[in-house]
């Protein structure tokens, strides 16, 4: 899958998350005090903010983005804590701290988890050659800004 056609994707079902989160978002947006086209227009945001992360992370690693090395794209994206907790992890664990493995996975899915105290989760699910998935948990503040957490599922 292209990066352009792949972008086209995030758009385009980020444009119909927030257009089939109807049913849902009052009650969020009621107990968060937002109407609930902002609430609807943060989490497709957030959606998008760590999708391009790790997209462009993936890229970077894979040599095929130009422009960064993954490093930089980290830097970008993540804040300062998260990447020395990040670089801490890969120590530990000898493999990458984004994708929470020593390769790259074939492919992933992006979504909305929840959110409180002006943070949103979003899961991304990391598709192996295998046919094994893994779920990464990160934390994006709703009002954007720089991921603040990136952790394994919960168990």
């Amino acid at each position: 899958m292209t990066a352009k056609f792949r972008r086209a994707t995030v758009v385009a079902v980020a444009a119909g998350f927030v257009l089939s989160a109807g049913a849902a978002a009052p009650a969020l947006a009621a107990s968060a005090g937002s109407p609930p086209a902002v609430v609807q227009v943060q989490q497709a945001d957030v959606v998008q903010h760590v999708t391009q992360f790790f997209d462009q992370y993936k890229s970077a690693v894979e040599g095929t983005n130009p422009d960064m090395n993954p490093q930089e794209v980290r830097n970008e994206f993540l804040t300062p804590e998260l990447n020395a907790r990040l670089d801490a992890w890969a120590d530990q664990n000898m493999a990458d701290p984004v994708f929470r493995a020593q390769n790259v996975p074939q492919d992933r899915s992006v979504r909305y988890e929840g959110s409180g105290a002006g943070h949103a989760t979003v899961v991304v699910t990391e598709y192996w050659g295998d046919g094994s998935s893994t779920d990464v948990w990160y934390q994006v503040p709703l009002a954007g800004g720089r991921i603040t957490d990136l952790i394994d599922a919960p168990q």
